[in-house]
């Protein structure tokens, strides 16, 4: 009797740790907002491809909600940067900073691109920083690539 009251206890606890329920998770709490929010390092490019950009900056930790959104504004003219990328991040509340990192897609090969960041809750409210507007140019696609799609299979004969 006990073995199987054992082994009933292991099957229930191992159940328990292969499903879970929303009610059982963890959610970060909400912390202080700070007082002010400002970039301390960055922006910068952390890769530049032919179609894709990735921006990373660091500010001090913002607080209010667990989630938040770094934010860029971009565009090939720097008078209108009115193209948006964004991607959501979960604040440490153990962190005196948060890193955010924002991948543009799309991109135009060989093209250069204004850009400023910001971030934001989930809820739209804007933490209150802006970075200057910077640029960055995509790379080009190189001959290598476009010989590789052109080129005619060779067969032996």
């Amino acid at each position: 009797m006990n073995r199987l009251f054992v082994k009933l206890a292991i099957t229930v606890m191992a159940g328990g740790l292969l499903y879970s329920t929303p009610a059982a998770t963890q959610v970060s709490p909400t912390t202080k907002r700070a007082a002010h929010v400002r970039i301390t390092k960055g922006p910068e490019m952390e890769r530049i491809d032919p179609d894709f950009a990735i921006i990373r900056w660091t500010s001090n930790n913002p607080g209010g909600a667990p989630e938040h959104y770094g934010v860029v504004h971009y565009g090939t003219n720097p008078k209108d940067l009115s193209q948006t990328a964004k991607n959501p991040i979960r604040l440490n509340p153990g962190h005196s900073y948060s890193v955010f990192r924002v991948r543009m897609e799309d991109l135009k090969p060989g093209t250069t691109y204004y850009y400023k960041v910001s971030s934001m809750e989930p809820n739209g409210k804007d933490d209150g920083v802006k970075s200057i507007v910077k640029h960055f140019t995509t790379e080009p696609n190189s001959k290598d690539d476009v010989a590789k799609s052109t080129a005619k299979p060779v067969t032996n004969r």
